[in-house]
């Protein structure tokens, strides 16, 4: 947990070293990575320039994670989020996501223990399956609000696909209902594992 309500402040420098002004010492992503899993909150900024640059350095601790093989990120999930920059969707990516992880952190000691319980060793191969489903219902939400793929708007040449396109969309609202329901139904299972404990 973090020791103090002020986040430390980390500096960098033209050398790309890290500076941590808290320790007066300097550090690497390794160690920033450690802080995160701490829960000790730091804002970086650039030394020279003193913008803030927290997101750039959050972004190469998960780089670096991602190149040692800890692999939390599936191919598909990195692919849509590409997708997403740019689009007329990227303003309501941010949000979304941090509800999830939220969600996820919230419960996650709970869902580690019973998952447990009822699964033993099967837990992990339980809750990949439930990731690629949460994966998949994510995608088909955002298709709902996407009519054409992207690059295809505002083409005239795809003026003929547009009537296609719409059939496609007229599956939207049963799609929405699905989802809905398969989250009902996680929902209960959830409900179900909290009642056990």
């Amino acid at each position: 947990m973090a020791k103090t309500t002020e986040p430390t402040i980390i500096k960098k420098y033209a050398n790309r070293r890290l500076y941590n002004t808290g320790t007066s010492t300097y550090v690497t992503l390794e160690d920033l990575a450690v802080m995160v899993k701490g829960e000790e909150d730091f804002v970086v900024y650039d030394a020279k320039s003193g913008e803030d640059i927290t997101r750039s350095v959050l972004t190469q601790i998960i780089f670096e994670q991602e190149g040692k093989g800890q692999n939390l990120l599936p191919v598909t999930f990195l692919r849509q989020l590409i997708r997403f920059y740019g689009d007329s969707m990227q303003g309501l990516v941010p949000s979304f996501l941090e509800y999830s992880m939220t969600s996820l952190t919230k419960e996650q000691e709970k869902l580690r223990s019973q998952m447990s319980e009822a699964f033993g060793a099967t837990a992990f191969d339980a809750i990949e399956d439930q990731v690629k489903r949460n994966t998949e219902m994510f995608e088909r939400a955002m298709k709902m609000f996407m009519p054409f793929p992207p690059g295809e708007t505002g083409n005239s040449s795809n003026a003929a696909s547009a009537p296609a396109d719409a059939k496609k969309s007229a599956s939207g609202p049963g799609e929405l209902d699905d989802m809905k329901r398969q989250l009902e139904e996680m929902q209960k299972k959830i409900n179900q594992l909290s009642d056990k404990s």
